[in-house]
C-alpha cells in the first residue's frame, strides 16, 4: 500500500513540472501559484496590490465628496510649457463633519486624491440642533470671502455657491446663507464658511 501511494504523488506531480531533468523538477514542485498562476515569492506575497490604499479607501467610503472647481495651471519653461491641475474638493458624511480641501497635481486624479486627503486633514465637527439646524448666526470673513449665515426654521437650505456645498455636505439644513462680498473665488468662500461653522464650537 505504502509503494501504491507513492506512484500516485509522484503521477500528481509531474504535470505540473517541466520535463527538463529529474533533478529540477523537486524544487519546482514546492513553489505556491496565486489564482493568476505567478509566483506569490516574485509578486510579493500574494498581499494585495497599493498596500495600504484599500484600507484608506474604505475609511473614506462613509464620507461624500464634491468637487468645486478643477484649474488647469500652465507653467512656462525653457523647453515650452509644462501643465499641472489645481483641484478643490469639499467632503463630508452629512451628519455634522465636514472639510475643504485643496490638491494640485500633474493630472486630475492625483489632484483630486490630493485634495481629498487634504479635506480629511481639515475636517471639523459642526454642533448641530435636533432639527440639523445651527443655534445663532454666524458671520465670518477669509481673504476677500464674506459669509453669513443665520438659523430659519421650516425654510430648508437656502444657499448657493460653494457655501451650499459645505453645508450640503455637512448636514445642516434649515438655514439662509449668503454671500455678502463681491468674491467669486470658491476657494475663499469655503473656507469662510468653514470659519463660519468653527465659530460655532
Amino acid at each position: 500500500m505504502s509503494e501504491e501511494k507513492a506512484t500516485t504523488e509522484e503521477t500528481k506531480i509531474e504535470p505540473a513540472t517541466p520535463s527538463v531533468a529529474g533533478a529540477v523538477q523537486a524544487p519546482r514542485a514546492k513553489r505556491t501559484v496565486d489564482f493568476l498562476g505567478k509566483d506569490k515569492e516574485r509578486s510579493g506575497g500574494g498581499r494585495p496590490r497599493g498596500g495600504g490604499r484599500r484600507g484608506a479607501s474604505r475609511q473614506a467610503s462613509d464620507m461624500d465628496s464634491r468637487v468645486l472647481a478643477i484649474r488647469r495651471v500652465t507653467r512656462v519653461v525653457a523647453g515650452g510649457r509644462r501643465f499641472s491641475f489645481s483641484v478643490l474638493t469639499v467632503i463630508g458624511d452629512r451628519n455634522g463633519r465636514v472639510g475643504v480641501g485643496l490638491g494640485k497635481g500633474g493630472d486630475t486624479s492625483l489632484a483630486m486624491e490630493k485634495a481629498t486627503k487634504d479635506a480629511r486633514k481639515n475636517l471639523i465637527k459642526i454642533p448641530l440642533t435636533k432639527t440639523k439646524s445651527i443655534s445663532r448666526d454666524i458671520k465670518a470673513k477669509y481673504s476677500s470671502a464674506v459669509v453669513y449665515i443665520q438659523p430659519s426654521p421650516g425654510n430648508g437650505l437656502v444657499a448657493g455657491s460653494a457655501l451650499r456645498a459645505v453645508l450640503d455636505l455637512g448636514g445642516v439644513t434649515d438655514v439662509n446663507a449668503k454671500v455678502i462680498s463681491r468674491s467669486k473665488n470658491k476657494l475663499n468662500i469655503a473656507r469662510a464658511s468653514i470659519e463660519a461653522l468653527r465659530k460655532l464650537t
